[in-house]
């Protein structure tokens, strides 16, 4: 068997566990990862990935695991756990509440918000905020708060993706194309997937407000929660204009973003301990270990395909199957991407398809400049997550929140029914506005 069909076999079979398995999925992949190590040496053979391999650095970047963005995963989720003892999430939720003519509006403001917290911190820590905050206004009204909770997890995911920050499938595009946090906003003269997000967003809440818009009673004034400190939100804004800056001192992006997130990790969990050393250990001791190792081990694996020579092959096959056309490219690119992605893994997924997809851009003659294809794989393997309960981890976290709660759950469908119409309109802006602005312009 050729070093390329093994490495493939191996990709399948961990890809088949992860999408049958959610509890092991860093072991799964690290069982795969030395599988290409091992077995090769068992039958006389070269191994395909090595130690060596967890620290390669080729043409001024990191070409397995990129380090860079393992620290910014590390330090956005210190912060971030900082951020929601701080109860400011909380307040502006409150505060939001209280300005809303209706319980309609209330809800799409609290899913409003969610959006905006998800875009810079975990999706899942997002849910996980803000759910309460519509189940207990739900259980008030006397009204199911089924919908309300969805709308949360499918606005979090949505925009997770808008920034940098925001989700690991952001930090994988910005590892693999070399992009800094400014880029998100306005790459080469020209709007950025933050603004295709937001095409997106205002299309899918067009939807949310018409799910929501008979939910007409009064709002009862609430008392604001009280803030616990405001120094995690100031750590939080620090950061965020640290990676804003982090092109002037590490074009490259190799190094300074992990330094400036680590720092502020560093930084919130040391006020945390010094405000509340019982909470500081809790964050530390249930730290996400778990999708720490997942999101290095995907990388080792997409750098497995890459240096046996797959993607390349794999690209040059979607190069004649679209008959050189971009926008057969881009449809085909968007369409699965949506359809895979509501039932798989897309941190796997994306991180396989990325360097395939930059590889069709170049064999279609787009400059290495233009992001139609890699921004259009972002947009529909974040945005298809949204279609079930097991697309995205918010999603899985959503589903178990209401199966535990007092109404007794939720079904399949009943989720599927607002989140496809959800991601279809906002897949469909955000990837209208993709194609205007990098095809049309």
């Amino acid at each position: 068997m050729s070093e390329a069909a093994f490495t493939v076999l191996v990709f399948a079979l961990v890809y088949g566990w992860l999408i049958v398995s959610r509890g092991h999925r860093a072991k799964g992949i690290w069982i795969g990862i030395g599988a290409l190590f091992l077995l090769p040496l068992l039958f006389g053979a070269r191994p395909i990935l090595g130690p060596r391999d967890l620290f390669v650095f080729e043409e001024g970047s990191w070409a397995s695991i990129n380090w860079n963005v393992m620290g910014i995963f590390i330090g956005t989720l210190l912060v971030a756990e900082a951020f929601i003892y701080s109860r400011v999430p909380a307040l502006c939720a409150d505060l939001l509440i209280d300005k809303s003519p209706n319980v309609g509006w209330a809800i799409l403001a609290v899913c409003a918000l969610a959006s905006a917290i998800s875009a810079v911190a975990e999706n899942v820590a997002t849910v996980l905020i803000v759910a309460p905050i519509a189940m207990s206004l739900a259980r008030k009204l006397k009204v199911s708060s089924v919908p309300f909770i969805i709308g949360i997890a499918i606005s979090s995911n949505l925009q997770g993706t808008a920034t940098l920050i925001g989700d690991p499938p952001s930090m994988i595009l910005a590892a693999h194309f070399r992009l800094n946090f400014n880029d998100f906003f306005w790459f080469g003269g020209r709007p950025g997937i933050f603004f295709a997000v937001q095409a997106g967003g205002l299309a899918g809440f067009v939807v949310l407000w018409l799910m929501f818009r008979r939910y007409k009673q009064p709002i009862e004034l609430i008392e604001p929660e009280e803030p616990r400190s405001w120094v995690p939100t100031i750590v939080l804004a620090l950061m965020i204009a640290a990676l804003a800056g982090a092109s002037y001192v590490d074009p490259g992006f190799v190094w300074f973003g992990a330094a400036a997130c680590m720092g502020a990790g560093a930084l919130a969990i040391g006020w945390l301990w010094r405000r509340d050393r019982e909470t500081a250990l809790k964050v530390l001791k249930s730290f996400d270990l778990s999708t720490t190792f997942f999101l290095a081990g995907v990388f080792m694996m997409v750098y497995a395909l890459t240096k046996s020579g797959v993607i390349e092959g794999a690209a040059q096959y979607v190069a004649q199957a679209t008959g050189s056309s971009v926008v057969a490219a881009f449809v085909l690119v968007v369409g699965v991407s949506v359809l895979l992605s509501a039932f798989v893994d897309n941190v796997p997924y994306l991180a396989a398809m990325l360097p395939l997809v930059d590889a069709v851009g170049k064999n279609m003659g787009l400059s290495s400049s233009n992001m139609l294809l890699p921004f259009g794989l972002l947009i529909g393997a974040c945005l298809g997550g949204n279609i079930t309960p097991i697309g995205a981890s918010a999603n899985v976290v959503a589903y178990g929140l209401l199966n535990k709660s007092e109404e007794g759950g939720v079904s399949f469908m009943q989720f599927v029914r607002i989140g496809l119409p959800f991601t279809l309109a906002a897949v469909a802006a955000g990837s209208l506005f993709l194609w205007a602005v990098w095809m049309w312009f």
